[in-house]
């Protein structure tokens, strides 16, 4: 059996760890980890992978990775990289090619701890996807007073407009967002993101490209 998204999208077993993961992470008031946020970074995977020039077979599992990287988080936010590899392991271990699950397993597991070694472009396809998602569609919260309160909350709300680019010529991958100064400050954004750029700079060096990062038409990184 080859796995693709629009099979995994119907199993209920995938759907119910999703829905699990979304209902878990509202309840700790935590920004959208549910379809919105795994759509974004699913396709976000998939248009790196194609423009990387990767096979449509690993664009695929790219898709599929992103889709899949976050629905290990209603067994516990700290390790749901692991515990995400380890369901998705059980769904399809004995029911698809042992390659393609593996493969998959290890972008889901790499996607959140920049101490693992980068060995696969997916992985890195998936890592750049997800880390780039800042937004204000993002925050849950719709009281406003409340999100100023909250500084990742603070921060998604203030970015209005979100592109992710890939120039194969020049060799680079930006990362273009338009941030609302009058909500929060650039400050902010770097207080609580930069880990992620700094992975997402990892990912792009493995694929041998430079991540830069444009906040309000000015290039920071």
């Amino acid at each position: 059996m080859e796995l693709k998204l629009k099979d995994i999208k119907k199993d209920p077993r995938i759907n119910s760890f999703v829905d699990q993961t979304d209902r878990y992470l509202r309840a700790l008031n935590y920004t959208d980890h549910g379809r919105r946020h795994l759509d974004i970074v699913s396709d976000r995977s998939k248009m790196l992978a194609n423009k990387l020039g990767l096979s449509t077979k690993d664009q695929e599992m790219a898709s599929i990775s992103g889709w899949c990287h976050d629905m290990g988080n209603f067994l516990g936010r700290t390790q749901h990289h692991y515990w995400g590899g380890m369901l998705f392991s059980q769904c399809y271990i004995n029911e698809a090619n042992p390659d393609q699950v593996s493969r998959i397993v290890q972008a889901i597991v790499s996607h959140d701890k920049d101490n693992l070694q980068l060995v696969d472009k997916i992985t890195a396809c998936v890592i750049i996807a997800d880390k780039s998602d800042v937004h204000r569609n993002r925050v849950l919260n719709k009281n406003i007073k409340e999100i100023k309160t909250d500084i990742h909350d603070r921060v998604n709300y203030a970015v209005t407009d979100n592109h992710l680019r890939i120039d194969k010529q020049k060799k680079t991958i930006t990362l273009s967002l338009t941030l609302d100064t009058k909500f929060t400050n650039i400050m902010d954004y770097f207080s609580i993101f930069v880990d992620r750029m700094n992975y997402c700079q990892k990912a792009a060096q493995y694929l041998k490209y430079k991540f830069h990062l444009k906040i309000n038409n000015t290039k920071l990184a």
